[in-house]
């Protein structure tokens, strides 16, 4: 494996890694928070889980976007292969780590609850799910694929030489916040698998039983996102292999 390849990898895994431990912490550890013995008062809220994504994102893709181009997410990475903007080996191999950085997350997110005496205000580890009185799976199935393909066209459309290369990590944070804001009180926002499968193992359960549609869905979205970014796109715009920025050796 080249050097090249290896430092890839390693920004994918330690990108995803804090992307999972830091914005699903932030609802974990902080969509409420404790005011005086056993009353709830004001915490993170939605928004502030929402704009949790978006900042975590915004870092990565800056930090991380030069080196492997911030995938953070197999939707994503998908979108980059189907559009032939990456090799199918580094892509399989960007899948790899990006769910292992993912698990790992989620791992350190459960030791927080199950042994350091944090509180897990989420109840279930931050994790997806539908059928849960706010919305059902069909329903749940359409918003995720709505929303990846949203967001992964966004990330397409940005990062496409003919855009403003130095803005796109904005763009594509915002954009992460935006869908947060929807989809967060349904389903709790996947259009990432590996985001949403690392927190379901440890939690298992319902969420385990349903994490299959938060990695299915995601990924019918970005399908769909490559589709309408071949039809959105100029001509002469030409396809980079990175999201946030490109690769400097």
């Amino acid at each position: 494996m080249d050097n090249g390849l290896v430092r890839k990898l390693i920004a994918e895994f330690v990108g995803t890694f804090l992307l999972v431990f830091l914005a699903v912490g932030a609802a974990v550890f902080g969509i409420a928070a404790m005011i005086g013995k056993d009353q709830q008062g004001p915490g993170a809220g939605i928004v502030g889980v929402a704009m949790a994504f978006g900042l975590v994102l915004l870092g990565i893709a800056y930090a991380f976007g030069p080196i492997s181009g911030a995938h953070v997410n197999p939707a994503v990475t998908l979108a980059m292969l189907v559009g032939r903007r990456m090799p199918a080996k580094e892509a399989v191999s960007y899948w790899i780590v990006q769910f292992i950085g993912a698990i790992a997350a989620g791992a350190l997110l459960k030791l927080f609850v199950s042994s350091f005496g944090v509180t897990d205000y989420t109840g279930g580890l931050g994790t997806n799910s539908y059928d849960n009185g706010a919305i059902n799976m069909g329903g749940a199935f359409v918003l995720e694929v709505v929303l990846t393909a949203a967001f992964v066209l966004v990330i397409l459309l940005v990062t496409e030489r003919i855009a403003a290369p130095g803005f796109a990590g904005i763009a594509i944070g915002l954009t992460l916040t935006l869908v947060h804001l929807v989809g967060i009180p349904l389903t709790g926002t996947s259009v990432n698998p590996a985001r949403s499968l690392g927190p379901a193992l440890f939690e298992g359960g319902t969420a385990l039983s349903q994490v299959w549609l938060f990695i299915v869905a995601p990924l019918v979205g970005a399908l769909i996102a490559v589709v309408l970014w071949k039809i959105t796109r100029k001509d002469e715009a030409m396809p980079e292999a990175q999201v946030a920025g490109s690769e400097r050796e």
